[in-house]
């Protein structure tokens, strides 16, 4: 009786046994078969991606390297402009507010165009130089001031200066961790925005915001003097605003706020380009 106990247990035992290589057998051949199905969709995908990203443009409208190129030319005048007034221009002529605006401005657009898709290093080397000849513009202007006993003026800049760069600073480090804070708190609209790809955190959000300082400068001087304004940062200026509202369409990520703001730096820009060349080159014929 306890022999036949034993045989019947070693055979239940050995049914279980059996059972269980069968189910994970079963289970191995089923994570393999939708390991191997997940693998060859993420392929398909992968391999569909590139595709997409490398599809040639219909047309030079459609093409996002050709109006980077343009308006990396037109950066390029920019700072040209600069290095050009630099030796044969007065240093009365330079307007310290446009020219602070410019060295933000070439600064965020240099880290713009490295990291904005496709990839523009034509331009950001432009503003890298353009910050440089910027800043000798500026060191210009600050020398005729302090010559000219306004003492008080370039003081009254430099702490601008000051303020605004501690301003910078304690953005760029405290920055990750409020977008990091925000987007974990999960509060709908407020968190959607902080993590998106031109959100407030981002260079593609900034880059076009020190552009509306150019605007709002240009638009602040509308009635400056025709013999203070600089024909050559001018025209810059307005080629930059026309070939950037196009472009700003074609990168990677979309940036509608580049597109808008770069028409109305075409605006004012060509307002003042306008106006000069009207008293300097119709006027004076008359």
């Amino acid at each position: 009786m306890a022999l036949r106990m034993a045989q019947n247990m070693n055979l239940s035992a050995a049914l279980v046994m059996r059972r269980c290589q069968k189910t994970s057998s079963f289970q191995t051949v089923k994570r393999r078969y939708l390991g191997s199905e997940s693998k060859g969709s993420t392929k398909k995908v992968a391999n569909k991606i590139p595709e997409n990203a490398k599809k040639e443009p219909s047309s030079w409208w459609t093409s996002a390297e050709v109006f980077g190129r343009l308006g990396a030319i037109a950066g390029w005048g920019m700072s040209g402009a600069a290095i050009y007034d630099a030796s044969v221009s007065d240093p009365d002529i330079i307007s310290m507010n446009m020219t602070g605006v410019l060295i933000v401005y070439s600064s965020l657009f240099a880290r713009w165009a490295y990291v904005v898709k496709p990839q523009n290093l034509l331009l950001s080397a432009c503003h890298v130089t353009n910050v440089g000849a910027q800043l000798n513009q500026l060191r210009r202007a600050l020398e005729y001031k302090i010559e000219q006993g306004q003492k008080d003026e370039v003081e009254a800049y430099m702490y601008k200066i000051a303020a605004g760069a501690a301003g910078g600073a304690a953005c760029i480090l405290l920055g990750p961790g409020a977008q990091s804070a925000i987007v974990g708190a999960n509060v709908g609209v407020v968190s959607s925005v902080a993590a998106a790809e031109a959100g407030p955190f981002t260079v593609h959000f900034w880059a076009p915001m020190s552009k509306w300082l150019i605007s709002g400068a240009s638009f602040m001087d509308l009635h400056r003097p025709t013999d203070k304004i600089s024909i050559a940062q001018y025209t810059a200026l307005t080629f930059t605003g026309l070939f950037f509202s196009r472009y700003s369409l074609l990168v990677a990520p979309i940036n509608y706020t580049l597109c808008s703001v770069n028409i109305a730096l075409f605006g004012s820009s060509a307002w003042h380009l306008g106006r000069k060349i009207n008293a300097d080159f119709i006027e004076k014929k008359e």
